[in-house]
């Protein structure tokens, strides 16, 4: 098949960009980071991106909350306006048009009563970004009425590459420990549901192959393991994983400190795995002590991880 893959420079882009290759697919990465004329706010590139394409991985983003409290009007631009552009294009080939694949967020719940929480959950998004992957769910569920095909996949806490934003949670308490520094967490009570990026693109694959199989609109599912962890067991994990390394510094000095919970973070989410290994036959493979083991070998090689600018600026 050949593919659209929007964000293909990201955290998760990369790593599905070469599965994706690798399974025999054709694939046409459309990234603003990689090239300034792949923007999603511009209709004609985007419209002129599809010609030709069998399926579409919608994954590009202003993708971080921090980044939409600090531009709430480009978050908007990119993640609603510019995902208005893609599906209305995809449209507009009628009978030629691919299935799309939504990469959304755990960030449309809010802070939910429940934990786990299931796919049925209302949306009551906290902040700008949890307020953009609601609006483009809303989207994708409206070019689903009028005929179009497509599945979403809501995305929990993804860690596991080198290319990831340093100061994430998962690569800065790492590396911090790594180097036997002090590992600051703001809330240490919050808690999330921490999934490998190995296992995060068997699943999007998963709906990708649904699409392709000619299903219409396969049911939203969480890419999640059930499994809450906190970010004060985090930090913990994250000093453990040091210390077992082979050369991997004085992991064993670093202590923890303790900061605010910043007011437009959520409290915790966990979510529920079921619905995915029902759909998809997928279920998260990697446990969370394997994954922080892989990314300390990786980052021993590579070093940290490098600053990412916010893109469209």
């Amino acid at each position: 098949m050949t593919l659209l893959l929007t964000g293909d420079a990201g955290l998760i882009g990369r790593e599905l960009k070469t599965a994706l290759a690798a399974a025999g697919h054709e694939v046409r990465g459309f990234d603003i980071g990689t090239d300034p004329a792949q923007d999603l706010r511009d209709p004609a590139a985007v419209a002129a991106a599809l010609e030709g394409v069998t399926g579409v991985l919608h994954l590009a983003a202003i993708s971080r909350v921090a980044w939409g409290e600090d531009d709430p009007e480009l978050c908007h631009a990119v993640n609603v306006a510019g995902t208005a552009h893609l599906l209305d294009a995809v449209a507009a080939l009628g009978a030629r048009a691919p299935w799309v694949v939504f990469a959304s967020s755990r960030e449309v719940y809010g802070d939910p009563d429940v934990s786990p929480i299931p796919e049925t959950a209302p949306r009551a998004p906290l902040n700008h970004y949890g307020r953009s992957k609601a609006l483009g769910e809303e989207l994708v569920e409206a070019f689903v009425a009028r005929g179009g095909r497509a599945g979403m996949v809501r995305l929990s806490n993804v860690y596991g590459t080198v290319h990831d934003h340093p100061d994430r949670a998962v690569p800065s308490l790492l590396w911090r420990a790594m180097q036997g520094e002090t590992l600051r967490i703001t809330g240490e009570a919050n808690f999330f549901d921490f999934v490998h990026v190995e296992d995060c693109v068997r699943g999007l694959m998963a709906m990708a192959d649904r699409l392709a199989a000619g299903e219409t609109a396969p049911p939203t599912v969480h890419l999640a393991t059930g499994i809450p962890t906190s970010l004060g067991a985090l930090a913990k994990a994250a000093i453990a994983t040091a210390r077992s390394g082979s050369g991997s510094g004085s992991g064993s000095g670093s202590g923890i400190e303790v900061l605010p919970a910043r007011s437009f973070d959520v409290k915790g989410f966990c979510g529920t795995p079921d619905r995915a290994a029902e759909v998809l036959g997928w279920r998260a493979r990697i446990p969370l002590e394997a994954g922080l083991a892989r990314l300390r070998d990786a980052m021993a090689v590579a070093g940290a991880p490098k600053p990412v600018t916010m893109p469209g600026r």
